[in-house]
């Protein structure tokens, strides 16, 4: 994992091999952003003016690298674009710090040492801190690799920390200029971003992980082992506590699989706390669409399936690790959905743990059916409330797109609460309804309740069979981060190549909230 440093001291004096300045976008040109006075200074205050001779224009995600001239201890200047300069008496945005120090970690991937000399001073926002945890987050997120895979295991050191023969390594250590490590607000905001990014970026791991590396087991294996870490109680149900307990949704999707199913417990508690969230995660560590395969083309990336568990699991731990006044509760609801012999078909009945019986009229519509076990669970022990993060829908895709995920909810003020909260930690959201008409579709003249609907609204559909669900009275909301959660182009901001870790920051925020009472 990338070190993060804090440094009161400026950017002429500090070894590295390079300084990272923000640039933004002015009415006249490329405007230099507070932090790289010095830098400026070294430049004989004619910085802007050489990136604008070099077409820089301080767009948003725009790399302009210079040689540094004299009075710089590093060797190079990297210069990445703000977006458009603020106005006069405001700040630049949360967001658009943790993106360009997610682009610049990303450039200076191979090196040992990057400063970081970009606004830390408060945001937009308000707070003290903000900016810098901002430039934290983004840098550590934007630094982050997944390169277990490569490389052979023959690698050979080269320069810079890079390898001969094998894949770049991300940045060693990002240092932040101007921040002050005495500082309470400061030195709580790294270390809060430090958590976060680290705990984010186990998530990204986790997606990425072949299949045949994560099998439920190993995913409860590895949760396991990193709530013991953290002082997180865990229990794991097994296919034959699962058949005991009769879970039949979880049961039913992995039955196929020579790798069988797990129900996951994490619970993280406070002895202070006043407020209790379950967080659900789907958890299909491999879904091949089950005897309704999927067709080709469509398998490839189906690694990703478990991304909501993956979330819910990384959110839990980053509340321990913050302590957070909050009993905090994750469950994993993991399995590989597979065709065999012995798979669910379609036009069977599976009995749910709630007693319901579903229809199963396709069997790659499998995550509504662990999540509706792990839902009825979770609302035994009756939370305040309740949020299920899935991969559940392309229907989801196709209403928002590949970097917005949908939230819907059984309580407006909830819902609108959940959204204010991701578009505050930068995870783009949209508000999606649950309209009543549509639960028509599933009815089934063999069970209480089908698992397909109408095709149309097929997102909205899925939402509404989940809310069957919950427990009476339990506010709950359900994430679908189809889109987001797996990033199939290039790397942009600090979003890499691969698994994100989308909606973990909100459901960090979403705990912090409720920790402090801030949360209805």
């Amino acid at each position: 994992m990338t070190a993060l440093t804090l440094k009161s001291a400026g950017a002429a004096t500090l070894r590295a091999d390079a300084i990272v300045v923000g640039v933004a976008k002015g009415p006249k040109g490329p405007v230099v952003a507070p932090g790289a006075e010095d830098v400026d200074k070294a430049f004989d205050g004619k910085l802007g003016a050489v990136l604008e001779t070099l077409g820089a224009v301080g767009g948003e995600g725009e790399v302009t690298k210079l040689p540094a001239p004299a009075g710089l201890k590093a060797p190079v200047v990297i210069a990445v674009g703000l977006g458009p300069s603020p106005a006069k008496d405001e700040t630049f945005g949360t967001e658009a710090l943790r993106r360009a120090a997610g682009v610049a970690a990303r450039t200076l991937a191979g090196a040992k040492k990057g400063a970081f000399a970009l606004p830390v001073a408060e945001s937009d926002s308000g707070a003290a801190g903000d900016a810098l945890a901002a430039v934290a987050e983004g840098a550590l997120l934007g630094a982050y690799a997944f390169t277990a895979y490569q490389g052979g295991g023959h690698e050979k050191k080269g320069r810079n920390g890079r390898n001969d023969n094998g894949p770049k390594q991300p940045l060693a250590e990002v240092v932040l200029l101007g921040a002050k490590p005495r500082d309470k607000a400061h030195k709580a905001a790294a270390e809060r971003a430090t958590a976060l990014a680290e705990e984010v970026n186990r998530a990204r791991d986790l997606i990425n992980t072949p299949p045949n590396d994560l099998t439920p087991a190993a995913f409860a294996t590895l949760a396991s082992a990193a709530a013991g870490e953290n002082g997180i109680k865990v229990e794991v149900l097994d296919e034959k506590a699962l058949a005991k307990g009769g879970y039949g949704g979880i049961l039913g999707v992995g039955r196929g699989s020579e790798n069988p199913p797990r129900l996951v417990k994490l619970a993280y508690t406070h002895p202070k706390a006043e407020k209790s969230l379950a967080y659900v995660g789907k958890g299909i560590t491999y879904d091949s669409g089950g005897i309704s395969l999927k067709p080709a083309g469509h398998n490839e990336t189906m690694k990703c399936d478990m991304s909501g568990a993956a979330a819910v699991f990384a959110a839990v731990v980053t509340a321990a690790r913050l302590g957070l006044r909050v009993n905090v509760t994750g469950w994993l609801a993991l399995a590989e959905n597979m065709p065999s012999g012995s798979a669910t078909r379609p036009g069977d009945v599976l009995r749910m743990y709630s007693g319901k019986t579903v229809e199963v009229l396709n069997t790659d519509a499998e995550g509504r059916l662990v999540l509706a076990d792990a839902l009825t669970r979770a609302s035994e022990e009756a939370p305040d409330a309740i949020v299920d993060v899935a991969t559940l829908t392309g229907a989801m895709m196709l209403a928002l797109g590949n970097r917005t995920f949908g939230i819907m909810a059984n309580d407006d003020a909830f819902r609108t609460t959940v959204h204010e909260i991701a578009e505050e930690v930068g995870e783009a959201s949209w508000p999606m309804p649950l309209p009543a008409d549509l639960r028509k579709g599933m009815d089934s003249p063999t069970a209480d309740i089908a698992n397909m609907g109408e095709r149309m609204g097929g997102g909205l559909v899925a939402g509404l069979f989940l809310k069957e669900f919950v427990g009476e009275g339990i506010t709950w909301a359900h994430l679908d981060i189809a889109g987001p959660a797996y990033h199939e182009g290039a790397p942009y901001g600090y979003t890499p190549k691969g698994g994100t870790g989308s909606s973990v920051r909100t459901l960090v925020r979403l705990a912090e909230r409720a920790a402090s009472g801030d949360l209805a």
